[in-house]
């Protein structure tokens, strides 16, 4: 009679346990074992997108069938090893649709370009602001005709973080 290894009809039947379906193990960092679980308990983060576009003039008729699910990481991030998201603070971005307490998605990835909106460390402060960059000039330009824009002369300590790729807005 051996002992050990695998025993004909031992343990539980695939796909009887609490997911409904086979599992295996895998390892994963300890930090995240809390936000896996959770993620797993929520069923995801798919939301349902509707085929009708909502009218922001006229009322149309609605449409309730739903189009597709949608992960608004899928949406909103691109490149997950190169974004970040970050809190603004203050209002001088609000003609970009950027307002205080906003969540803004950055992408450290993307070349910052004349008229991208930035992030940016300038001196060690770090702002939001639209890039002006042409012959050799560059100037970080609010959205709000109370603020000047930052005129950056060659001696400026400027680092660019990334590039905001989308605004995450509460309403009411």
């Amino acid at each position: 009679m051996s002992s050990g290894g695998k025993r004909a009809g031992a343990g539980r039947p695939y796909g009887t346990g609490r997911y409904g379906e086979p599992t295996r193990a895998i390892r994963i960092p300890a930090s995240k074992i809390e936000e896996i679980l959770y993620f797993i308990q929520k069923g995801g983060c798919r939301l349902p997108l509707y085929q009708c576009a909502v009218a922001a003039g006229f009322p149309s008729p609605g449409d309730d069938e739903i189009d597709q699910m949608l992960d608004l990481n899928e949406l909103l991030v691109k490149r997950p090893a190169a974004t970040f998201f970050v809190r603004v603070s203050g209002d001088s971005m609000i003609k970009a649709g950027i307002h205080h307490n906003d969540i803004i998605v950055v992408d450290r990835s993307i070349k910052p370009e004349d008229g991208k909106i930035v992030i940016a460390a300038v001196n060690g402060e770090l702002t939001v602001k639209r890039l002006y960059q042409k012959k050799g000039v560059i100037k970080l330009l609010p959205e709000n005709d109370a603020y000047r824009p930052i005129e950056l002369p060659e001696e400026s300590d400027l680092h660019i973080w990334g590039v905001v790729t989308s605004v995450i807005h509460h309403v009411g």
